[in-house]
């Protein structure tokens, strides 16, 4: 025998022994089940992927695997409209083992692509921006975006701060959530725009009324939820980046994207964002000091489990923006003259540069978040939170203090939340949560201005509990809410200021000390809020469906409205709160019809909306300081109704043209003087012509009709001043809106594949007309006209 068979007997011998040492005899056995409501899943298929070993699970979801060896074994668990999952065992005995599948998961996708995929609520008034819709504002701004949703208009400082007002409610009333967090950034001021960078979202929800109660009890206009791109466990590397330039104001912008994904759940997210401008145009005229630079990047990253996972997140976004230069007067004489001059008093050739007045805003938000799937109940989540928001507000300022803000706040939130969702029952859903948080607000004393918002610490801590049933084609939600707030505050009010609002009477006992011209005070208010809301869905058949809602919404005053006292100087006005401001309580009825099929679509909501004790702010006169003569604009309280209706029409005339127009309607009562309320948009109808055909490339070109209406239901708070130049008496009409105006809009746009990338080419021109107009809702109207014509070329590139 020769060495080498010899070799080969022994290592054959070897390996034999080796096999028959393994025992093959044990049973692997157990029984499938849908880890929501521990229901059997039948015809689910058990594989041993590395001894291939394979069964089905019976009727009763069991199954039973003999002759397995022992060892570490591979199972590979799978079934129709579930999830695929994959675990490792180590098996020495005979073993019985529960295995848990996400079943619902998919039947949830799929009732949520009938009703639009990424919709947070099913029975309250909600619209969902998508990422295609999203990407065409990649060099504007959130409030901009929002304007696509019937009902929903801005008002504005210009065209670059832009704050979204949801059926005529704008500010504190609306709640902005960003990837799950409550974003918090001093928005209590008509000039305070979201701090947003609108290239961070992968969708945006419009919730109209206060009908999302895990977000907030206060939010009596609405809710905006923006969702972050969805996270898809599969292994992926994806990147998008988009360019636009503009021809009015110069404006360059570019944004760009990364998402790494897993096939066993884990992620990492990255965006950035850029964006130039110079001075915007009018029809007529360089709009001077206008200009703006935003820069911002976010990173976030973790875990998707079936059953368990969590995500951290960071966001950075900084805002340098312009304020036209004539809108900054040093007297009531001043803006008499702007609004009789016609045009800016001040106006300049083009120009980059950002000066006085402006805003330099910077926001920082940091999340980390958890959940686990406890089998048999739901899915249990937990949230910590925190943002750092500082605002710079510079005036024109002499004696070498221009580089010195007027206005420097710094806001300081953390935040911790939990919840538990029961959804073991489709048909019976239970979420309750209760969350906490502290705020603290420093004025900076350096600014050497009287601080128009005082240092202060506020405490809140809320708890609800919202259901969900589904019976006979309806489906009927309810929840409750409780909210405490606690305001610590510490503040200088000037002696004169104190006893003419008659605070010696009744807050005397808030003195904590003299300083001779003036007190320092410290408010301490306790705010107790209850909200509810009940919303019910009807399906009369797969066309037509109705959503009756009522929410119960209750808001306590932000720290503007209770302590504002002095010159804002950013809005060149003293502003006065009022210490006796009292909670708003908001009851809103609404109601919405849709039809819905391959040809035409209709959107139909009404709604009415009493609030008792509607906190406004308007103009009652005004006042002389060492700057010179201002406008005082003081914070009041009032009995309201606003009731308007939305619509919004798609008809599709061919497999190329649609026809669409979308159209609002508002109305905004005082009951108790029996006149209109102030800053209430105007009738606004947009209809849009769209021609397109996808074997063109996706090629597609529309016009656009945008008519507003001129206001004329409007207070008059017109007064008369004594203008030192001409020493006569002047009217200062600040209440007259403009004229209605009609806009003209133009898009056009394609896309093709370059390789393995995805390119896509857009142009619009806006105001094609080169309109001359000038927007209700603009605080900037009194001094200047509305952009003009602005030439815009936008490409897309996905890879």
């Amino acid at each position: 025998m020769k060495s080498k068979d010899l070799l080969l007997i022994v290592l054959l011998s070897f390996f034999t022994s080796i096999v028959t040492s393994q025992n093959c005899t044990y049973t692997f056995s157990g029984i499938v089940e849908d880890t929501h409501d521990k229901s059997i899943l039948v015809g689910a298929t058990v594989y041993i992927k590395n001894q291939n070993k394979y069964t089905a699970t019976d009727v009763n979801g069991k199954f039973t695997i003999k002759n397995v060896c022992s060892g570490t074994l591979i199972i590979e668990v799978s079934h129709l409209a579930c999830n695929t999952k994959v675990f490792e065992l180590n098996l020495n005995k005979d073993t019985y083992k529960v295995i848990d599948l996400e079943h619902h998961i998919e039947e949830l996708d799929e009732v949520s692509i009938k009703t639009q995929l990424g919709k947070k609520t099913k029975t309250s008034q909600e619209t969902l921006l998508k990422t295609k819709q999203l990407e065409n504002f990649s060099d504007a701004n959130l409030g901009d975006a929002l304007k696509e949703v019937s009902g929903v208009s801005s008002i504005n400082t210009g065209n670059t701060i832009v704050k979204p007002v949801i059926n005529g409610l704008h500010s504190s009333r609306i709640l902005t959530s960003v990837n799950g967090v409550r974003l918090q950034d001093q928005d209590w001021g008509i000039e305070h725009a979201p701090n947003v960078d609108i290239n961070s979202a992968g969708s945006i929800s419009v919730i109209k009324g206060a009908n999302a109660l895990q977000y907030g009890g206060d939010a009596i206009g609405g809710v905006i939820v923006i969702n972050p791109a969805k996270i898809i466990r599969k292994d992926s590397l994806q990147g998008k980046t988009i360019l636009s330039q503009q021809n009015n104001g110069r404006l360059f912008s570019m944004s760009t994207s990364l998402n790494k994904t897993t096939e066993k759940g884990w992620f990492v997210n990255g965006n950035a964002s850029f964006k130039r401008a110079g001075d915007f145009e009018s029809p007529d005229y360089n709009l001077t000091n206008t200009g703006v630079k935003s820069y911002g990047f976010a990173l976030s990253g973790g875990y998707k489990g079936y059953d368990k996972g969590f995500d951290v997140h960071y966001s950075y976004l900084s805002n340098e923006i312009g304020i036209l230069r004539a809108s900054h007067i040093g007297s009531t004489g001043d803006l008499v003259r702007a609004i009789n001059n016609g045009e800016p008093l001040v106006i300049k050739d083009f120009s980059y540069d950002i000066n006085n007045p402006k805003q330099d805003v910077t926001h920082q938000l940091v999340k980390a978040k958890m959940y686990k799937r406890l089998k048999g109940l739901g899915k249990f989540s937990i949230q910590y939170d925190f943002q750092n928001n500082e605002r710079l507000e510079f005036d024109i300022r002499r004696g070498g203090r221009s580089e010195t803000p007027a206005t420097d706040l710094t806001l300081k939130t953390h935040s911790v939340s939990a919840d538990m969702k029961f959804d073991a029952d489709p048909h019976k859903i239970y979420k309750i949560g209760i969350s906490g948080g502290y705020q603290n607000n420093f004025s900076n004393p350096d600014t050497g201005v009287r601080r128009i918002i005082p240092d202060y610490d506020k405490y809140n801590a809320g708890i609800y509990a919202i259901s969900e049933f589904s019976f006979n084609g309806f489906l009927l939600s309810a929840g409750i809410r409780y909210d405490y707030n606690h305001i610590n505050a510490k503040k200088f009010y000037l002696k004169s200021r104190w006893n003419s609002l008659n605070y010696d009477q009744d807050f005397g006992n808030l003195i904590i000390e003299d300083f001779g011209t003036q007190y320092l005070v410290n408010p301490k208010f306790n705010y107790h809020n209850l909200s509810a809301s009940t919303g019910l869905l009807y399906q009369l058949n797969p066309k037509n469906s109705f959503i009756f809602n009522y929410g119960l919404s209750n808001r306590a005053p932000n720290p503007s409205e209770l302590f504002s006292d002095g010159l804002h100087h950013s809005a060149a006005r003293i502003e006065l709160g009022n210490l006796r401001i009292q909670p708003e309580t908001s009851h809103r009825f609404s109601g919405t019809y849709k039809f819905d099929n391959t040809k035409f679509n209709v959107s139909i909501e009404a709604f009415f909306n009493r609030i008792n004790d509607f906190i406004y702010i308007e103009p009652s006169g005004t006042e002389t300081t060492i700057r010179g003569t201002f406008v005082v604009w003081e914070y009041k309280q009032v009995n309201a109704n606003l009731f308007g209706v939305d619509t919004h029409i798609t008809y599709n005339l061919n497999e190329n043209i649609v026809i669409s127009n979308k159209s609002s309607l508002l109305k905004g009562r005082d009951i108790d003087n029996s006149r209109a309320l102030i800053d209430i948009p105007p009738f606004k109808t947009v209809s849009t012509l769209q021609y397109k055909r996808e074997n063109w490339n996706n090629f597609f070109a529309s016009i656009q009709s945008e008519f507003n209406a001129r206001q004329n239901e409007f207070p008059d708070n017109n007064f008369t001043t004594f203008v030192a130049t001409t020493g006569t008496n002047e009217l200062v009409d600040i209440s007259t809106p403009p004229s209605g105006y009609h806009l003209m809009n133009f898009s056009s746009g394609f896309d093709f594949n370059l390789s393995k990338t995805k390119i896509a080419v857009q142009f619009s021109i806006n105001n094609m007309l080169n309109t001359s107009y000038r927007d209700y809702l603009n605080r900037l109207r009194f001094f200047s006209d509305d952009l003009g014509r602005n030439f815009k070329i936008q490409l897309k590139i996905n890879y």
